[in-house]
């Protein structure tokens, strides 16, 4: 068997075509006691429902520092990225938070409370970011990772930063750090639109 380029694999789509049950082509219409349009099978009845994503990650503070990690894969390959990534079936968001953490910084952390929840409905996902602290400057990142680096809080890359997500998350631990308290935050942001 030959080895496929990395760079070969990507996301299945969110549309199906085939019944991942029976095989059978999909139709696409609203199930009894629905009221959304979804992929039927006719033919062994089963319903395949599509739902957001969940991005999970951490806000990593080193006394005065954030650590940021430097993306080694698309989308944004090159740029500044708070540790997060998809949630993974059968892990909570915080289980799933650390691990991100952990493969791609590998910094050792304590994750203190959950601080952005971030509604993102024209890509289907859902981001939310715990904060945690840096218990030492031991940094091992991972290969979804070029580096890992800690930032004073005024020397942040901002225009370097990969997300909308990052950045706003950034700017709410600024201004709760600056208020002397940290709350949990909950917006939407639409990627469709510029702010």
């Amino acid at each position: 068997m030959n080895p496929v380029d990395p760079a070969f694999y990507h996301p299945a789509p969110r549309s199906q075509q085939f019944c991942s049950q029976c095989g059978h082509a999909l139709t696409r219409q609203i199930p009894p006691d629905d009221n959304r349009i979804r992929d039927l099978c006719t033919h062994c009845g089963a319903v395949h429902y599509q739902n957001p994503r969940n991005v999970v990650g951490v806000v990593p503070i080193w006394g005065d520092q954030v650590l940021l990690c430097r993306r080694a894969i698309q989308p944004r390959h090159g740029k500044w990225t708070l540790p997060a990534g998809f949630m993974e079936l059968g892990e909570s968001t915080q289980q799933g938070a650390e691990r991100e953490n952990q493969e791609e910084s590998g910094a050792r952390i304590q994750v203190l409370s959950l601080f952005t929840v971030i509604d993102v409905p024209s890509v289907n996902q859902v981001h939310l970011y715990y904060l945690a602290k840096v218990l030492g400057p031991q940094l091992a990142p991972g290969p979804e990772s070029l580096e890992a680096a800690f930032f004073d809080l005024d020397k942040i890359p901002w225009r370097e930063l990969a997300f909308r997500t990052v950045s706003t998350t950034l700017e709410h631990y600024l201004q709760d750090r600056n208020a002397g308290h940290f709350a949990t935050h909950h917006y939407a942001i639409d990627l469709r639109f510029p702010d």
